[in-house]
């Protein structure tokens, strides 16, 4: 059991109605606690800069602290009255206990979903009752995208200022733990992105009363860099960590932009990180999974993390399936094919030695990885959002290219990630929405617009972030397309054939691949495992010898070799 650490943040029941009420700020001079509409409680310093407080109230009061006559909400808030700026609310701690005992990392089948757009209701509850239509199909996992609370209603999240506020758009934390338990009582895993890189523009107000929380010698593209050095900064987190997998139950962190979580501290944060969670007694499996554009594998050589998302593969193959060079599908764009093959086969393409004039240096080798150590995605909310217009890589390729890399990645031996809807061929696009106003809205309009010089193909009109249609546009299941059915069941084939063939070779190990360029459109992959051979051939767009194709009743083919775009899969066993 996780022993309680030092109390720098928050507010902790200690039990007969009160509760211990405490805020890092070694740079202030004096705090206190306002309870409800009552007098400032003050609270006292201590040498570590932790000031503390205990207090009588009943849970759910409204709170504040003051800190050198600023008033503010909890910066550790764990429920806020209303919005970010608002009184926060005295929330007892809650425990998950379903009995769920988890899945092996390499059998998961992800879904990327985002609350607010993946159903009409945007909520906790609705989300749940969606749940079973993605189980029907094979897919055992879903990653949340961030939940902190955020300014306004409408957001991807990756705005959020209260880490440990669930955003109330949503729901409570209570339908947040609901939600969890309804996903596991259908087998189902659940992952929550979180955000410990940097805060987001609006009711951020830790900068302001503890600025001993950031480096002052360096940025981050979204903002002020957190100084990971700081012992009460690194608890945030932590705490913050512990708080949905002990508490709400997930199973795991996706953890955004880990590059940017630079500590020279030893151990680092996100090894120290990885440690307290590996150390709580869970009786299921924890997956820790990382956004991290080194491409560096020490840090799941080492067990910090599980796996890693696979950009390499996406860039890879969008480039093959769109012709598109500009901004960072530049150095993929000159030779996907080959980029392609190697991310099938060694996982990340870049590995630390320069591959073509538009490519750096970055990485190293990741070959001697297993396959469940890379995430991959045909599309993620950062590359279809990152998209000027929003476009799903379906609209840019068109579905007969789509059937054939929905058919590779749901097969192939890594993790596979859907965007929430292309298990069914959405089409709806996922553009960026926000719901800042003032001068704030116009700054990430601007913003949005100068982002995309580097992408000259881009002319059109931008959606406006702040407009209620584009949030309202991104809901893939209002408007499903028409062969909705059909990429049902082609996902469901799909995965019914992972599940029964590729699964098992997971589990008994991989001892080494291959790989053939077999025309400018054409490939195709052996995987070797202890317990037998896992081969496709692809064709995106070219036809092969027919005498190329192999399997049996165990097969699994999409069109035929004469056909432009087709597939095959089958097992060799030993």
């Amino acid at each position: 059991m996780e022993a309680e650490a030092p109390q720098h943040w928050g507010a902790r029941p200690v039990g007969d109605g009160r509760w211990s009420v405490a805020i890092w700020s070694p740079d202030a001079t004096e705090a206190a606690v306002i309870v409800g509409d009552g007098a400032p409680q003050a609270m006292a310093k201590g040498a570590d800069g932790t000031f503390r407080a205990e207090i009588a109230a009943e849970a759910d009061t409204p709170y504040r602290l003051a800190i050198d006559g600023q008033t503010l909400p909890d910066p550790a808030s764990r429920r806020q009255r209303d919005t970010v700026h608002g009184p926060s609310l005295l929330t007892l701690p809650r425990r998950v206990q379903d009995g769920w005992t988890g899945r092996p990392w390499c059998e998961a089948v992800i879904s990327e979903i985002h609350i607010g757009t993946f159903t009409t209701e945007g909520t906790f509850a609705a989300a749940a009752r969606r749940l079973p239509d993605l189980v029907a199909l094979g897919i055992n996992t879903v990653e949340v995208m961030p939940i902190a609370q955020f300014a306004g209603n409408r957001g991807w999240g990756y705005d959020g200022v209260l880490p440990h506020a669930v955003h109330p758009a949503y729901g409570t934390p209570g339908d947040f733990a609901d939600f969890v338990t309804a996903a596991h009582g259908l087998g189902m895993s659940v992952i929550l992105d979180v955000v410990y890189n940097h805060f987001g523009p609006e009711g951020a107000y830790l900068g302001g009363v503890t600025p001993a929380f950031f480096d002052a010698n360096r940025t981050t593209p979204w903002g002020p860099a957190i100084d990971f050095t700081q012992g009460p900064v690194r608890e945030f987190f932590i705490a913050n960590a512990i708080m949905w997998i002990a508490e709400f139950g997930v199973d795991g962190l996706r953890l955004d932009a880990v590059h940017q979580l630079q500590d020279p501290s030893t151990p680092e944060f996100l090894k120290a990180l990885s440690q307290r969670l590996r150390a709580l007694d869970l009786h299921r499996p924890l997956h820790l999974i990382a956004e991290d554009e080194r491409n560096l594998p020490d840090h799941r050589d080492d067990g910090v993390t599980d796996a890693q998302w696979n950009d390499d593969y996406h860039h890879s193959l969008h480039c093959l399936l769109t012709g598109e060079d500009e901004g960072y599908y530049a150095p993929f764009a000159v030779d996907p094919m080959a980029d392609l093959a190697v991310a099938l086969t060694e996982g990340h393409v870049a590995q630390g030695t320069p591959r073509n004039d538009r490519a750096d240096t970055r990485g190293a080798p990741s070959g001697h990885l297993p396959p469940e150590a890379f995430v991959n995605a045909n599309q993620t909310h950062d590359q279809i959002g990152n998209r000027a217009l929003g476009e799903r890589l379906i609209a840019l390729a068109g579905p007969e290219a789509m059937r054939v890399a929905h058919g590779l990645l749901l097969t192939a031996p890594f993790v596979p990630m859907l965007f929430q809807g292309e298990e069914i061929g959405a089409r709806t696009p996922f553009p960026f929405f926000c719901d800042f106003e003032g001068d704030l809205a116009d700054i990430v309009r601007k913003g949005r617009l100068e982002e995309f010089s580097a992408f000259g193909g881009f002319g059109g009109d931008l959606p406006d972030p702040m407009a209620l249609s584009t949030f309202t546009d991104a809901r893939p299941y209002d408007t499903p397309p028409d062969d909705a059915d059909d990429w049902r069941a082609l996902t469901r084939r799909l995965l019914d054939w992972r599940r029964s063939h590729v699964v098992p070779l997971l589990h008994s190990g991989q001892t080494g691949a291959d790989v053939w360029i077999i025309g400018p459109r054409a490939l195709r992959v052996c995987w070797r495992f202890e317990t037998g051979d896992l081969n496709c051939v692809v064709q995106l767009g070219q036809a092969v010898p027919p005498d190329l194709w192999g399997g049996d009743a165990t097969g699994l083919r999409l069109g035929a070799p004469e056909d432009n775009f087709a597939f095959c899969t089958w097992i060799e066993t030993r």
